[in-house]
């Protein structure tokens, strides 16, 4: 009952409306950043359902029917493809790390035996030295070679920190360096067309010199987000139960203590402030 006559007679009565209103809206933020952290989490195991489908499925070989595939569905696939590198349009992949030594990747396409079709290959890393000079000519693998590794779709965004490429105008010349493996802005530049996707060529202990390769780490974890959703939905709860008591416990104390009500903007901000101050440390409950 005395939860219910600080609902209906205090919670909006001219003294404590502006604050009940911020609480409610601290309530609504909590709530909508649970809802956030849910989605975060219902697209994690989106992406980990889909990346265990295909890691599961035999290595696709690259020729015949499976160059029409939808190949943008088949990211992390294994893949194997024939063909010859031209290394007239090979690109470079900047800032990319191995053994905690900068560098980048060399991106080349590869013409696919028997098809017409060309594919990017992330070929691995060279030393920053060897970038910077473009002496890249020394890392060529001429002939026709064979190629193992997993699809990978085209990326759309730079990492954390870089810039987005700006994709040189027509009769503007190519660029060979890239922030990201942009499939549809290398093929701008090139007088063939590539397929949508490229492979991140795999290691092989046959191959012992530069390029370095390496396959990404993917983690199929779900993550924090299951666990930050429920710490929301906690603080909301908490907000909800301990604003009525806490609003009983400043009238007990400023009448103890004969202090005046709280009628400004400013005042219903320190006490909103206060409030959950007290939230957050635990005190809430009036105990201390």
């Amino acid at each position: 009952m005395i939860f219910l006559r600080l609902f209906s007679h205090r919670l909006f009565s001219r003294q404590w409306w502006k604050t009940t209103l911020l609480v409610v809206l601290a309530m609504g933020v909590c709530v909508r950043l649970g809802i956030w952290q849910l989605d975060r989490l219902d697209h994690r195991r989106s992406f980990n359902a889909r990346v265990e489908a295909q890691v599961k499925q035999p290595r696709l070989v690259l020729e015949g029917a499976a160059l029409e595939a939808d190949l943008q569905a088949m990211e992390y696939r294994q893949v194997i493809v024939t063909g010859a590198y031209d290394q007239n349009a090979e690109v470079a992949l900047r800032n990319q790390a191995w053994n905690n030594l900068i560098g980048a990747n060399l991106v080349t396409p590869l013409r696919i035996a028997n098809s017409g079709k060309v594919i990017l290959v992330n070929r691995g890393w060279i030393p920053l030295e060897d970038f910077t000079s473009n002496d890249w000519h020394k890392f060529q693998e001429p002939g026709e070679i064979t190629v193992r590794g997993i699809i990978r779709q085209s990326q759309t965004r730079p990492e954390i920190g870089w810039r987005k490429d700006v994709i040189p105008g027509q009769g503007e010349a190519p660029l060979k360096a890239w922030n990201m493996i942009n499939v549809a802005g290398i093929d701008s530049q090139l007088p063939f067309d590539l397929l949508p996707v490229y492979i991140q060529q795999a290691p092989n202990s046959a191959w012992i010199g530069m390029p370095y390769r390496s396959l990404p780490k993917v983690e199929l974890s779900e993550g924090p987000h299951l666990g930050y959703a429920i710490q929301w939905f906690i603080f909301a709860t908490i907000l909800g139960i301990g604003y009525p008591i806490f609003i009983r416990k400043e009238e007990m104390s400023a009448k103890s203590r004969d202090l005046p009500r709280v009628t400004s903007t400013t005042d219903h901000i320190e006490t909103t402030s206060r409030f959950i101050q007290n939230v957050v440390g635990g005190e809430w409950t009036g105990k201390g």
